[in-house]
Order: structure tokens, then sequence, then C-alpha cells
């Protein structure tokens, strides 16, 4: 696929790299600083360029928007018009300190943002990890028991694409429902934020939800008597 990131920071900055190790063609854009995209473009290898968020979106299949919520109407206005295009965002909607979110219980980050794209294909994901994590997880792809990533979204298409972005990166795709259901993943990014940041552990933090065979549980009690 054609992906153009937008943000350069450490989320935008390593998933590029890894959608570009995974075989994607990617465009990096949105930094104060154009040899950092360079930078990233060169290190991420398989033919990834930098350019400005127009040239990103312009051709792209899908865009990866990673940038502070502080600068999520900059951005939107240098990429340009965005209709019909799949936005993966993992961004959050925090205040300028990074201490809490600024929008939450009636709404949420995504879809605000979806307001703000009109016919945009808005999908929530990879914001409920630390980027930390992210490399490590990529380099155990092989592994059998992957770790999770929620993501959300409206449409059918989008979210299909979102899930093998989240797969090519070593993560097992787990669909949280429409884009609404953001209002209680964006909270819980929080909760992975304060165990990551906060705990002696350290920040290479990933999660896993599994599905516990319930009926096969019933059938062995009930073979056994217990």
């Amino acid at each position: 696929m054609r992906i153009g990131i937008l943000g350069s920071g450490l989320m935008g900055g390593k998933l590029g790299t890894i959608f570009a190790r995974a075989g994607h063609d990617v465009v990096f854009s949105y930094a104060r600083d154009t040899a950092k995209l360079e930078r990233l473009a060169r290190e991420a290898g398989n033919g990834a360029r930098a350019g400005k968020p127009a040239d990103a979106a312009r051709d792209a299949d899908v865009l990866l928007l990673a940038v502070h919520w502080s600068r999520m109407d900059d951005v939107l206005q240098e990429a340009g018009d965005l209709s019909d295009k799949i936005i993966v965002s993992c961004s959050l909607p925090m205040n300028a300190e990074d201490t809490s979110l600024v929008i939450g219980h009636t709404s949420s980050g995504a879809e605000d943002l979806a307001r703000k794209i009109p016919g945009g294909r808005v999908v929530s994901a990879f914001n409920t990890l630390p980027s930390e994590v992210l490399f490590s997880v990529f380099e155990r792809t092989g592994d059998a028991a992957r770790s999770s990533v929620v993501y959300c979204g409206d449409d059918g298409g989008a979210k299909d694409v979102a899930a093998r972005l989240i797969s090519d990166a070593g993560f097992e795709p787990v669909d949280a429902g429409p884009l609404r259901v953001a209002r209680y993943t964006e909270p819980f990014a929080l909760l992975v934020a304060r165990l990551a940041y906060e705990d002696a552990r350290g920040p290479a933090l990933a999660y896993r939800f599994e599905w516990l065979d319930e009926v096969g549980d019933r059938t062995q009690s009930d073979a056994t008597g217990s």
C-alpha cells in the first residue's frame, strides 16, 4: 500500500519505519526540520521518502495521522482535501501539557476528527500503546501469541485496511466496534500510559486480550465432576 505519514514524532516515525520495512510505500511528512524527514526515510529504507503533507496525502491509499492534538488543524490544512481518504489516527485529544483529555464522555477525539474531515474514512488505532514497544513487537511478528491493538471506525473497508496495518506491525487487531467506541479506548490509552511511564518496569509495555473457551471449560468441569 501507499502510506502517507502525517507527523514525524515517535509514533509517526516508528510506525512509518515499520510499514516501510513491512513492504509498503511510505512518505514521511510534517516536521519543523525537513532533514528529520529525510533521515527517517533513509533509515526506514525500502524506498521510503520525505515530502510535504500534501505530497503524502495526494496518492496515498491510507494516511497515518500522528500529530499532537494542538497541531491537528494545521496538519489537516497542509494536507488538503482528504475526502474519501482512509485516515488511521493514533492521535489522542490531549491538552497542551499532556496531562488530560480535552474531549470525552459525549464524544471523542476520533469523532471530532471525523467531523473535521467531511467524507474522510476515519479509524482510530495504535493510540493505546507506548511508542517504546513498537519495534520490539514488530521484531516478534512470527510469534503465535501476539500483543493486541484495539481499533474502531464506521467504515468497513477502512477498518479492513487498519487491521492489515496492525497485523503488519506485528500485533493482533481487535475490532472494538464503531468510531464512537473511541470514547472508551482514548481513556484506556491513559491507563496504558500510566502503567508504561510511572511503573518501575519501564515503558516497553503491550497488552493482549484473550477470549477463553467457556464452553470447553464447562464441558471439562462436567466431566471431572467439579
